[in-house]
């Protein structure tokens, strides 16, 4: 027997809406994660060499500096949970505010691989901090360059699908504003291009700018996202007189 006022009342019952975490909280801890750790790391063991440099130099910085090696893969690796919870929650939302197409599921999708690029990249990484893999030459060029092609293309590209399935249905159906809408869909165009750079290794300045483009795009579009449907922006309609 159901007691509930809605049943008594003759309705269907009414379902509550859970909690859910603020995207914009995970954006900003993925982000800090991410790049503080990038941050102390380059403070306590300097730049990392280029992957597509010297292998000497790639060995070197790894022998010399395991510490700073081991705190930036941690803090890869760490950046990757908060960034597969956002791409939880926001495909999860997409859908409770009528996202019907695609979308939600290329939100997430996207998500989900790009959280296991930067967790593969963690793990590779902390791999080079072990004196035994640092010196063996050929096999610190081989990991290196697998933390380069994962945490960077690869990370990339799945990123670029997360923000293009978030922007897509909130140009279309309304749900963020039209700016940031194109914005999001310009990004996901550079994250996407940065496929390039496994054809030419120049294109490598692309990589950190559509990293932090997307990153904060991510923040921008978790706040503007609305919660329930009766937030949707409704598109303008102009009629003719």
């Amino acid at each position: 027997m159901n007691d509930s006022p809605t049943a008594r009342n003759g309705g269907a019952p009414r379902v509550r809406r859970q909690p859910e975490p603020p995207l914009v909280l995970l954006a900003l801890i993925c982000i800090g994660l991410l790049f503080g750790g990038l941050a102390i790391g380059v403070g306590m063991g300097g730049v990392m060499p280029l992957p597509y440099g010297p292998v000497p130099a790639v060995q070197a910085y790894v022998r010399s500096a395991p510490l700073a090696v081991q705190v930036i893969a941690t803090a890869v690796f760490a950046s990757s949970v908060p960034l597969a919870i956002y791409a939880a929650t926001a495909g999860a939302r997409l859908r409770q505010l009528g996202v019907t197409a695609p979308g939600a599921t290329i939100a997430l999708t996207g998500g989900t691989l790009a959280s296991g690029a930067l967790a593969l990249t963690g793990l590779l990484g902390w791999t080079l901090s072990r004196p035994e893999v640092g010196a063996d030459t050929a096999l610190v060029s081989a990991v290196y360059l697998l933390v380069f092609l994962v945490g960077g293309p690869g990370h990339l590209a799945a990123v670029g699908l997360l923000v293009a399935g978030m922007a897509v249905p909130g140009l279309i159906l309304g749900l963020l504003p039209r700016p940031v809408a194109w914005a999001g869909l310009g990004i996901a165009a550079l994250a996407e291009s940065a496929t390039l750079v496994l054809v030419w290794t120049g294109l490598g300045p692309i990589l950190p700018i559509a990293r932090v483009s997307a990153l904060l795009w991510l923040v921008v579009g978790g706040a503007l996202l609305p919660l329930r449907r009766n937030e949707v922006r409704r598109p303008k309609v102009t009629t003719a007189r």
